[in-house]
């Protein structure tokens, strides 16, 4: 095993199941932000924008660099030095997420919250990771990167609290660009979403969507 102690989650997530045909789901934060030390071979690490070594690298963190992980979540399997995983680490103060198997935490389980619980989440479309993005819980933006020249666009659908959508969020100026769009996701309350692409439409035929993330405006 990668650590030696398991540290004991304090608190609880209370999750409660809306709109039942796209699984809408709230939660209440409950568990404080843990540390960890970045254990590379020496070379810098990756920071990736959503939980996959497909997804853009927005920069790197020093061997040996002290990170506060804010939220823990599934994505793409490591193997790093301290073992295999497909657990990822959001930390804030890097804009971006790392691969648990670089990040020595003194325990084997997880030690922070689940992403998706006003964090700033993150997202790729299945495949190449052709759409990527982010809700940025601090003010209710959704930010949609679109990351291949494949004729179609990457694009955010979300569903708001209570079941209302899809809405669309739409990276229409091609292979490279972005939006960042403000949404009507009142402050402590709840959106679903997930990444796609998809012809501009009014109603879309959503592909490659990513898995749904839920997450709220703190």
């Amino acid at each position: 095993m990668k650590r030696s102690s398991v540290r004991r989650l304090a608190g609880f997530l209370l999750v409660l199941a809306t709109a039942g045909a796209f699984g809408l789901a709230g939660a209440t934060p409950a568990l404080a932000a843990a540390s960890g030390t970045v254990k590379t071979a020496g070379d810098p690490l990756n920071v990736r924008r959503a939980p996959s070594t497909a997804s853009t690298a927005v920069r790197t963190v020093a061997n040996g660099a002290t990170v506060t992980i804010d939220c823990q979540t599934i994505g793409t399997e490591v193997t790093g030095p301290l073992g295999k995983t497909t657990l990822w680490d959001y930390i804030p103060a890097l804009g971006g997420y790392i691969s648990d198997g670089y990040v020595y935490t003194g325990s084997d389980q997880r030690i922070a919250p689940d992403c998706g619980v006003g964090t700033g989440s993150a997202e790729c479309s299945t495949g190449v990771c052709a759409g990527e993005g982010q809700f940025r819980s601090s003010d209710a933006h959704f930010l949609v990167y679109d990351k291949d020249a494949d004729g179609k666009s990457a694009v955010v659908a979300y569903w708001l609290k209570g079941g209302a959508g899809p809405f669309y969020v739409w990276a229409s100026g091609g292979n490279g660009t972005h939006v960042d769009k403000a949404v009507p996701v009142a402050k402590g309350s709840w959106v679903y979403y997930k990444v796609c692409v998809a012809n501009a439409s009014a109603n879309p035929t959503l592909e490659a969507c990513s898995g749904g993330l839920t997450d709220y405006a703190a």
